[in-house]
């Protein structure tokens, strides 16, 4: 038990004490006043847990150690390409069959659009971008 657990173990008896000297008539009073007390200190606790939390991401960022961000393996881009060609089928007989020659078109530059995107994503260098460090904030430049 540590000298705030005494502390509050003291109000507690405190409170009884005083309940039983001034009647029942005082009793939701003093359940209130205690527990304003509790929640005293449980905000105190949290407000000291969030604040040593933040302190620990603002060295981890100060320091450059940045979380890793997930690659994409060959089986996940492989299957991202299988499913926009399975998909571009139906796009692709809904768009000519609607709109002819434009829908088409339409349709296959957003499979396209999907794919660069996604390629992009997987691989900056791909368009002319090169990855900035981790000390440069790990953004795109161009």
């Amino acid at each position: 038990m540590d000298a705030r657990d005494t502390e509050l173990k003291k109000e507690l008896d405190a409170t009884l004490q005083a309940r039983r000297e001034l009647g029942e008539e005082y009793e939701s009073a003093l359940v209130d006043s205690f527990l304003e007390k509790v929640d005293q200190r449980i905000d105190g606790a949290v407000e000291r847990r969030v604040r040593r939390q933040l302190a620990e991401q603002q060295m981890v960022v100060a320091r450059g150690a940045r979380t890793p961000r997930p690659t994409d393996s060959w089986g996940e881009r492989f299957g991202f390409g299988i499913v926009t060609l399975v998909l571009a089928i139906p796009l692709s007989a809904i768009g000519g069959g609607i709109a002819h020659l434009p829908g088409l078109l339409v349709a296959w530059a957003g499979i396209v659009g999907v794919n660069a995107f996604q390629a992009a994503r997987a691989n900056p260098h791909l368009f002319g971008r090169r990855r900035r460090g981790a000390e440069d904030g790990g953004d795109w430049e161009e």
